[in-house]
């Protein structure tokens, strides 16, 4: 075997070993820690504000998971392309290569937020469990007007909303079609949409895998579209200005240099 391959394949034995050996014991103490950091408090807090602290340890426990446990070999980076100052709520709109996609959330410095997801994810051991605690949402559990009804609730009271409209992994470069869904309720609660590109993490993991291998991953979050910029497109309009906004922007992100 060629002495590159060699070096290639130990670098993915090793993130791989590494990886999954302490993602698992950083799952095993963290969170009950955390949850027990919330629960000690929960009793002498008002309800919203434990969901807040508790939406919190989730986003403590993502930058740990993408920034800290598989760095050198992988690393991410955030870049905001967007000037906004603004804290939202936002809908974020994201393409989707991999399941590593949720975790990379953790990079958005927004006050609070939950995301739209399928329903398995809902049904991991530990993940799901904590995801269904945060409020996380799944378009395909519930009528639509159910999850028109709850979504508005979060953004008016200040939560942030992130999205996969394409709604199951590419496992590519090349980006699916979006469905409109978040798109009419964009449109029906006046919120200002945050396009984000997820560039590189295609194979962190590949669909159908877990293994992961070395890369890149970089997420850069566009200008933001305010409710007046779209106001007057229908959601079908909508989703396609994003789609493209995205799709171009990706592009050029990821064209020879």
């Amino acid at each position: 075997m060629h002495l590159t391959a060699m070096m290639n394949l130990l670098k993915v034995i090793w993130l791989n070993t590494w990886f999954y050996t302490c993602l698992v014991l950083f799952t095993l103490v963290a969170v009950p820690i955390l949850t027990l950091f919330v629960a000690v408090q929960a009793p002498f807090i008002p309800h919203r504000k434990a969901m807040y602290l508790f939406r919190k340890t989730i986003h403590w426990y993502g930058i740990v998971v993408i920034h800290i446990l598989p760095f050198p070999l992988i690393r991410v980076r955030y870049q905001d392309h967007s000037h906004d100052t603004g804290p939202g709520p936002y809908l974020v709109v994201c393409n989707h290569r991999s399941s590593s996609d949720p975790f990379l959330m953790a990079c958005l410095s927004l006050p609070e937020a939950i995301q739209i997801v399928n329903t398995w994810t809902l049904r991991l051991p530990v993940w799901g469990i904590g995801a269904r605690l945060a409020g996380y949402l799944s378009i395909n559990d519930m009528p639509v007007e159910e999850f028109f009804n709850r979504t508005s609730r979060y953004l008016s009271q200040g939560i942030s909303i992130a999205a996969f409209p394409e709604g199951t992994r590419s496992g590519s470069p090349k980006m699916g079609p979006f469905h409109g869904t978040v798109f009419r309720l964009a449109l029906r609660d006046k919120v200002p949409i945050m396009p984000l590109c997820i560039s590189g993490n295609e194979h962190m993991p590949p669909r159908g895998t877990m293994l992961l291998y070395p890369g890149k991953v970089t997420l850069r979050r566009l200008p933001t579209l305010t409710w007046e910029t779209y106001k007057d497109l229908t959601p079908f309009q909508l989703k396609n200005r994003v789609h493209d906004m995205i799709s171009r922007e990706l592009a050029a992100m990821e064209a020879p240099q």
